[in-house]
């Protein structure tokens, strides 16, 4: 009697251990997954609806993603510096073909999320009546374009001045230009603040600040192509599966449904829809050594 009673007690001693020890490993997996985060170096071109997109993905999936923003280049330069970073998302395909020859990404991983149209960006109200590219020569405007030696907006923007201006109007442009700033994000905000008279950016900027904020379409011609911000796997990430599941979020239905939301063109006919004409998409452009600093 005794001995069946003490292997009746050790037996109920053994299932309550194997209970604790089950429910303590699954503790342990959701606080793994509550933990879990995903690092992103990204161009501040599609600041806003990534970050909407990024908090969206957290609170259905319990993964934090944590977002660095800046101008494409110099994102790309810390995660070379820290080689540390799970994804890449440029404002351009110009920094991501370079990161592509640089070995930073792996290239079967890249993925297009929006499309950008370059326009000229000015005042609410356009108090300068500023309509043209040739405007922007007229002596007292003052211009500003985003650091074409980092900043993806800034390097259509000078793509475009090169292409459209003779010598002399590449003169009198940089007569006016005041400020090359270090991201788009900067690049939105020089008119939002009032601090110049127009940006050559994208035409996505009116969104971000509607009140202050209003676009001027450039003439077709004057635009030799438009851009898209692509996504890629970083090759310094240590969960590949992880970031390749927030690459099918933000192209599927609910991450696509988040930059639509915010205006941005997220198919290329979309964009030649904007522009009313079909123009080459992506690609890089070598920007010229007299607009990069020294």
């Amino acid at each position: 009697m005794t001995s069946t009673s003490g292997t009746r007690n050790m037996n109920c001693f053994h299932s309550l251990l194997c209970f604790f020890l089950l429910l303590g490993m699954s503790s342990a997996s959701r606080v793994a997954m509550a933990t879990e985060k995903l690092l992103v170096y990204a161009g501040a071109a599609s600041k806003p609806p990534t970050e909407e997109a990024a908090l969206l993905y957290e609170k259905k999936t319990g993964v934090r993603v944590e977002l660095v923003c800046g101008g494409s280049g110099s994102v790309l330069s810390q995660m070379k510096l820290t080689k540390q970073g799970d994804l890449y998302f440029p404002g351009s395909s110009d920094y991501m073909e370079k990161a592509k020859r640089d070995g930073d990404v792996f290239t079967n991983s890249e993925k297009i999320i929006v499309y950008l149209v370059p326009a000229l960006i000015v005042q609410k109200g356009n108090p300068k009546s500023l309509h043209t590219l040739k405007d922007l020569i007229r002596p007292g405007v003052k211009v500003a374009i985003g650091n074409p030696d980092g900043v993806c907006v800034g390097v259509y923007a000078v793509e475009i001045i090169e292409h459209q201006f003779t010598p002399d109007g590449k003169a009198a442009f940089r007569r006016n230009l005041i400020n090359t700033t270090e991201s788009c994000e900067k690049t939105a905000m020089a008119i939002s603040l009032k601090m110049v008279d127009a940006v050559i950016g994208w035409s996505i900027f009116e969104q971000w600040d509607p009140k202050r904020i209003e676009t001027v379409s450039l003439a077709t011609e004057q635009i030799p192509r438009i851009g898209y911000s692509p996504i890629a796997i970083s090759r310094f990430t240590q969960n590949r599966e992880s970031a390749q599941a927030f690459i099918d979020f933000l192209t599927g239905p609910e991450g696509r449904a988040v930059y639509a939301k915010h205006h941005y063109f997220t198919t290329a006919e979309e964009a030649f829809a904007w522009l009313g004409e079909t123009k080459p998409v992506g690609g890089d452009y070598a920007v010229p050594a007299e607009w990069i600093r020294k």
